[in-house]
């Protein structure tokens, strides 16, 4: 399929179009990325998803999908090329969706919290936080993986894309706030899967320098304080 007929609206720094980039890779399917720019939203952004404004928005023969989680999902169905991407058993497919909700609703909002923690003891709650869900998701690994590589299976899923996308930011944080997030003595599964996740074809090429990204955090950070000054 020529890329006119797949794009995707992102910005390279968000985990959440990076779940689209890589499902694509798996699928094989060539696209033409086009990236919106911090502090403003292109007209075909806001035609693409009026309803939330934001980036991802994948555009298949002119019809936008929008939603990062729903965006694999689609791409899953709609391209029968490359691996299938869902678990084909309907429990196991259930599993992984609750554990992609899990992590958007519940998990990357505490990873956030950590830069945003005021003084020492908050720092240590907030990434205290972070260890209790990585420990449910190490646990969550054990069963998923049945003891293979990635939490869906022989190769990399759902489940795999919708907590890897976050992998640069974990290190970002971790940089930034002196901390460490992934333990390997108490996370042994989820630390083997992230060098094999990083390693693979679909995602290298993808997942951004954690040097580049650190310098984009500090860079978000003072953009939202200039639009956002604190009161006198």
């Amino acid at each position: 399929m020529a890329k006119n007929d797949v794009k995707l609206l992102g910005a390279w720094p968000s985990p959440f179009v990076m779940r689209a980039r890589i499902a694509l890779n798996i699928k094989s399917v060539d696209y033409e990325l086009l990236e919106e720019k911090l502090g403003s939203k292109t007209q075909l952004l806001l035609q693409s998803n009026p309803v939330y404004k934001k980036v991802p928005v994948l555009i298949h023969e002119h019809k936008p999908i929008c939603e990062s989680l729903i965006i694999v999902q689609y791409i899953d169905e709609a391209w029968s090329s490359g691996p299938s991407i869902l678990p084909s058993d309907p429990y196991d497919r259930a599993i992984a969706r609750f554990w992609g909700v899990y992590i958007d609703d519940k998990w990357f909002p505490l990873l956030g919290g950590i830069g945003k923690a005021q003084g020492e003891e908050a720092k240590k709650a907030a990434v205290d936080q972070v260890h209790e869900g990585l420990m449910l998701l190490e646990e969550a690994f054990g069963k998923c993986s049945k003891g293979k590589d990635f939490f869906s299976g022989d190769r990399i899923g759902y489940l795999d894309i919708a907590l890897g996308c976050f992998l640069g930011w974990v290190r970002v944080s971790e940089k930034m706030n002196g901390v460490k997030l992934l333990d390997e003595a108490k996370m042994p599964g989820l630390a083997s899967w992230v060098e094999k996740f990083c390693a693979d074809s679909a995602v290298k090429d993808v997942m951004p320098d954690t040097d580049k990204l650190s310098e984009f955090a500090r860079m978000l950070i003072q953009f939202k304080a200039n639009a956002h000054p604190p009161a006198s």
